[in-house]
């Protein structure tokens, strides 16, 4: 992996707004947008936390009128997605405002790509296929790892095929993300680590891309930092705002991270295996990233050193083989830690399922930032490990 310093790199980013109540000003901003009749794309258990509301009332009071679409699975169908674009078409909409987790957000993207470039929202599958901008999007995310509203990805399953399937666009970028801290209080002990885990997950894997740059390494080992300190107590103490602040930090500095220099197989095999489980994706990201990080380990061991440093694992003065091994075993007790435990057997994967789900992954367009290039053999050999 090179480390030139002035080699091209591109770095997308929407505007952010970080704190405290920032999910109240979605108003003025799509007002400056100059937008009539937003869609607020949310789901059921956003509305009953009230986040939903709270967003709404921010753009009624801002002269916005508001329409809803909240028929969202955790794992965004293609269905879903296209039932989304047909009612902001009836609706006569002219934005979407995004309130929810990763699967709401991923959702509104897909809506967005449906109505500004026609067709199926499969056919955008794979990399730079929107030519069109979506209409403008505002996005509110109320979990703390997913980064899609600041990524460049899509994720959405294809239900036919029961494998999620990756949008990635930079005219996927959102206009305007509001993260607002406030809104993890709501979430529970299991999301919170399924969503923290990704953000680590995000982190590793933008770091050890072979399209990282010195702009997305910063944003990466903060995030690492961040969730080795905080992710923990925020599982522990969901109230309190220093560690929600930290956490949703660190969700914000992974996603700069991954959506400029993307990811690799740990997601490219987490979305086979979530298409197919219907699994939490934070979860399926928790089980793989350990053999994962095994496999790449010798592609880039220097980098790996220093996430080791990044998660406070005492790594100096180790051979390579003790250092993979401590990281590893770091990365399983932090997920054990804090609640995730267990293999793939245990969510009902079998050995007769690895073939079908290598198959699919190793299809996926995040193998091509992986350090090592897999193969399908390799992909099939991890999934038998994290069994």
């Amino acid at each position: 992996m090179s480390n030139i310093v002035l080699e091209l790199r591109k770095f997308v980013a929407p505007e952010l707004v970080f704190g405290i109540d920032a999910r109240l000003m979605a108003g003025r901003y799509a007002a400056n947008l100059g937008v009539k009749r937003s869609l607020l794309v949310t789901d059921a258990n956003v509305i009953a936390a009230g986040w939903a509301e709270d967003v709404e009332q921010s753009l009624v009071e801002s002269g916005i009128e508001v329409r809803r679409f909240a028929e969202i699975s955790p794992n965004p169908r293609d269905s879903e997605v296209m039932s989304g674009a047909a009612f902001y078409a009836e609706q006569g909409c002219d934005a979407l405002v995004a309130v929810g987790g990763g699967s709401v957000i991923d959702c509104a993207k897909g809506i967005g790509i449906v109505i500004s470039n026609g067709n199926g929202i499969l056919d955008y599958e794979g990399i730079d296929r929107v030519a069109v901008p979506m209409p403008p999007l505002i996005c509110i995310p109320t979990t703390g790892g997913t980064s899609a509203d600041l990524s460049q990805f899509a994720i959405i399953t294809n239900s036919a095929e029961q494998v999620k399937i990756a949008v990635i666009s930079k005219a996927v970028v959102p206009d305007v993300a509001l993260v607002d801290p406030v809104t993890l209080t709501s979430m529970d002990a299991y999301l919170t680590a399924c969503t923290g885990m990704d953000a680590l997950s995000h982190a590793i894997e933008a770091y050890v891309s072979n399209a990282a740059s010195p702009i997305t390494d910063l944003h990466a080992l903060e995030a690492m930092r961040l969730v080795a300190a905080s992710l923990r107590r925020s599982v522990e103490a969901p109230y309190d705002m220093e560690e929600r602040g930290k956490m949703m930090l660190a969700s914000l500095q992974a996603g700069l991270a991954f959506s400029n220099a993307s990811l690799g197989a740990v997601h490219s095999m987490s979305h086979s295996l979530g298409g197919y489980k219907d699994l939490p994706h934070g979860e399926c990201n928790a089980l793989l990233l350990p053999h994962v990080i095994d496999y790449n380990f010798s592609r880039v061991p220097e980098r790996f050193r220093k996430i080791a440093a990044a998660l406070s694992i005492p790594v100096d003065g180790l051979s390579d083989i003790d250092v993979r091994s401590k990281l590893m075993h770091g990365v399983i007790e932090l997920r054990k830690q804090c609640g995730i435990d267990g293999t793939l057997a245990n969510r009902g994967v079998n050995i007769g399922d690895v073939n079908m789900l290598a198959g699919k992954a190793i299809k996926d367009p995040c193998n091509a930032t992986n350090p090592r290039k897999p193969t399908r053999f390799d992909l099939d050999a991890v999934y038998r490990e994290a069994l």
